[in-house]
């Protein structure tokens, strides 16, 4: 279990931000020198923020779309900037203008994972759980945080982060084993990545993450971008998306075996 440390997290996001005054960058510097298990997971913070920026920087300097500039009154200039902010920083957060640009279609499902469909289909699921493989599953020396051989502590401690039981299906008939997960930051809350791998070396991730009430469902879907391909669905209260390097056909056999082995 992570140490809870003296400081607010808003402390720890200036730290990874470079924000904090030399004092308080002290202190962090040396509780995180006793905690070097908190210290890899700020370095993973800060790792995520440095490819956040590197993605999505250059938006911020092109021009405002004119359908933006020219859709209010001139009267009513203050609305017009309010408006012209509001969609720089939608661009710059979720990636709407960002290059994370998805198709999304039906792909054929295996089952119907609810009797109802929400009518919209969940996209920012979709980018949420690729960025997440774009940023882990490169990593060689920490690409999880919980290793596959402690399997039974990775279920239990994910399980109680999200309030509720979570299974972790088996993928070694597709070619694939697991390599183990990591506690991830949903739009709903705390929610999971398990990460596995063939014998050459390519990997999948796994996306897990509860949802509100309200999502009864939604039909098994596909998106992709930039060779990264996503197969995604929200059932009973759960929002699941697997991800990989592969093309539609590649993973759908497995995305389907995933389905399957979590469908109740």
């Amino acid at each position: 279990m992570s140490a809870k440390p003296p400081f607010t997290d808003a402390d720890l996001n200036a730290w990874v931000d470079g924000r904090l005054d030399a004092d308080g960058r002290a202190a962090v510097d040396a509780w995180l020198t006793a905690h070097p298990e908190r210290a890899r997971e700020l370095e993973d913070w800060r790792k995520i923020n440095d490819r956040l920026r590197t993605a999505y920087e250059a938006r911020l300097h092109e021009a405002v779309p004119t359908h933006l500039k020219t859709s209010l009154p001139r009267r009513r200039h203050s609305l017009q900037v309010a408006a012209i902010v509001g969609w720089l920083a939608l661009g710059g957060l979720i990636g709407a203008a960002g290059g994370y640009r998805y198709g999304s279609r039906e792909a054929p499902a295996p089952a119907q994972p609810s009797a109802t469909r929400s009518a919209a289909a969940p996209m920012d699921l979709a980018r949420r759980a690729a960025i997440a493989h774009a940023v882990y599953s490169p990593e060689q020396r920490h690409p999880v945080e919980v290793g596959a051989d402690q399997e039974a502590h990775l279920v239990a401690w994910l399980s109680k982060r999200l309030g509720t039981p979570l299974r972790v299906p088996q993928l070694d008939a597709q070619g694939y084993h697991l390599v183990g997960g990591r506690l991830l930051a949903t739009d709903a809350g705390p929610g999971a990545q398990f990460m596995y791998e063939d014998v050459t070396g390519e990997r999948l991730t796994l996306y897990v993450s509860a949802r509100q009430a309200a999502d009864t469902g939604t039909g098994f879907r596909f998106a992709e971008e930039q060779g990264i391909a996503v197969f995604y669905w929200v059932d009973r209260g759960f929002a699941y998306a697997l991800s990989g390097k592969a093309t539609r056909e590649v993973l759908l056999p497995t995305a389907e075996a995933v389905y399957r082995q979590l469908a109740p």
